[in-house]
């Protein structure tokens, strides 16, 4: 049975005993990390965006480990002048790796890099991630979608991370509604509390979900799924 780890704000972590997968590797300068950067482990890192909250450490990450990282052709281009081993993919485009499937899907944001965030990253995205047979969404940071509902529809959702921040992403209202299109069996809240804009009440979220079981995990547990 495939697990996943939650590291604080949109990081995560998935394995399937084998092979080892990081989402969005804020570690560094993340009060919320539980581990730091250098002992993450990981043999695929899949990156959002290039905001920095979300690339974080995933150049330090993969060439330490020699993983490969995963996201937009601009996203991973950039991290290739860097000295990364790459894969380049692109919004509705799916690949077959050794653990399993990715395809990436729409996300609202942006996606700037750099301190000043004006370096291009491509189009945010999110990841449907097919792994031990069970398929998890990790939307990146988003605002709400209709094209969620086919998202749901078209995938059978073993367990999604929704942010809930509000600000910058989907709010809790947003979210909820999020978890209906979806149609996802169990649910983890994200990208809420590292800083005082996003500060929020995971606890609200969970009472208001219906059909769907809200896990709501500190920072370095972990869930089945």
């Amino acid at each position: 049975m495939p697990q996943a780890k939650f590291l604080g704000h949109s990081c995560v972590a998935i394995t399937d005993g084998k092979h080892n997968l990081i989402i969005d590797p804020y570690i560094t300068g993340n009060p919320q990390a539980p581990v730091k950067a250098e002992e993450i482990k990981a043999n695929f890192v899949l990156v959002s965006h290039g905001h920095g909250d979300h690339i974080g450490d995933a150049v330090a990450i993969a060439k330490r480990n020699n993983a490969t990282i995963i996201g937009s052709f601009e996203l991973t281009t950039l991290c290739a002048k860097q000295g990364c081993n790459v894969h380049p993919m692109h919004i509705g485009g799916g690949h077959d790796f050794d653990f399993g499937r990715v395809k990436l899907t729409i996300a609202h944001h942006g996606g700037g890099y750099g301190d000043d965030a004006s370096v291009y990253t491509g189009p945010p995205v999110g990841f449907l991630i097919t792994i031990g047979g069970k398929v998890v969404y990790h939307p990146g940071d988003t605002g709400l979608f209709y094209d969620m509902k086919l998202i749901g529809e078209m995938n059978d959702i073993a367990l999604a991370f929704l942010p809930i921040g509000d600000n910058f992403t989907m709010g809790i209202d947003d979210a909820v509604r999020a978890v209906e299109y979806l149609r996802t069996k169990k649910v983890v809240p994200m990208h809420f509390d590292t800083f005082d804009v996003i500060k929020t009440d995971p606890d609200e979220f969970a009472n208001k979900v219906s059909g769907a079981e809200v896990m709501i995990l500190k920072p370095g547990e972990t869930i089945d799924f």
